[in-house]
């Protein structure tokens, strides 16, 4: 599942005529980048939900072999978009992306499949160490403590791709809503996992992004 609804308010003019997905790093549109990680690791279904300029998005991801389902009238977030498309995807475990970032390193999707654990885990978070995250300026989203289950505190930023269990989100009675309201459960009962990436990590999420992203793959050849 691939977030893509987004308006990309804070790419300034960059998405004045299209949508953040298809703002370009080094030559290709990041839903492009976020793409080839999940076709290197074997996924086949790759579901994408739209918002914002969706005929656009819609167009360029049928080449690419990706299923679109438009939210509207309102953006549903990412926890009501990922309910939304339940019926595309299946009730089995989600391996999840956001658009906005690129990596440059071992594939994050990949680390995830190999280090999932469905007995003991109900999600899956990659998480990056702050200092190894390019364009990100905070303190952090979570503790990685030394059983692998995580923390809300500082210290990793969670680097936009997971694998989570969905059947928790038929207890969330609003429409809309983030699935920060997910991993909330699941820290109660202490199923929450972080995964630290090793390699290195780009927010392209502002125009700034994009240089810092480019100049991180030059100098890691990826």
């Amino acid at each position: 599942m691939m977030f893509a609804a987004g308006f990309g308010t804070r790419m300034k003019e960059l998405t004045q005529n299209r949508p953040k997905p298809l703002v370009e790093v080094s030559g290709k549109p990041l839903i492009d980048h976020a793409v080839e990680l999940a076709r290197d690791s074997g996924c086949d279904l790759i579901v994408a939900n739209l918002h914002y300029k969706a005929e656009m998005l819609a167009d360029h991801l049928a080449k690419k072999g990706v299923q679109t389902i438009t939210e509207m009238p309102a953006i549903l977030e990412t926890g009501g978009g990922l309910r939304n498309a339940l019926p595309l995807l299946g009730h089995d475990p989600v391996l999840t992306m956001n658009t906005d970032a690129i990596w440059a390193g071992p594939n994050p999707v990949q680390l995830l499949i190999d280090a999932w654990q469905p007995e003991k885990m109900d999600g899956l978070l990659i998480c990056v160490p702050v200092e190894a995250a390019k364009g990100y300026e905070l303190n952090g989203d979570f503790i990685l403590t030394e059983s692998g289950r995580i923390e809300r505190g500082s210290g990793a930023v969670y680097g936009g791709i997971q694998i989570i269990k969905t059947d928790l989100l038929d207890d969330i009675s609003e429409q809309s809503f983030s699935l920060n309201l997910l991993w909330d459960k699941m820290l109660l009962a202490q199923r929450l996992y972080g995964l630290n990436y090793p390699g290195h990590w780009c927010d392209v999420g502002h125009p700034g992004g994009i240089k810092l992203a480019e100049d991180m793959l030059e100098a890691h050849h990826v």
